[in-house]
C-alpha cells in the first residue's frame, strides 16, 4: 500500500484581484444606488440608472 502525501492544513492564497474586482464591483453598485436618489431633478421621461443596468443585462442573457 502506498503512503498517502501528509496534508496538515490548507495553504491557500488569494490573488490581489479576487477581493479587489468584487470590492469594485461592489462599490460601483453602490454608487449607482446613492447617485439615483439624487437624480430628481433630471427630466421626468429619463429612466433611472439601475433600472437601465438591469433591464441591459435582462435582455442581453434572455434571447
Amino acid at each position: 500500500m502506498a503512503p498517502r502525501p501528509h496534508h496538515p492544513g490548507v495553504n491557500l492564497r488569494l490573488r490581489w484581484w479576487a477581493l479587489a474586482l468584487p470590492a469594485a464591483a461592489f462599490a460601483a453598485l453602490l454608487t449607482l444606488l446613492v447617485s439615483a436618489g439624487d437624480a430628481g431633478a433630471a427630466a421626468s421621461g429619463e429612466r433611472q440608472p439601475v433600472p437601465r443596468v438591469i433591464e441591459r443585462i435582462h435582455a442581453t442573457l434572455t434571447p
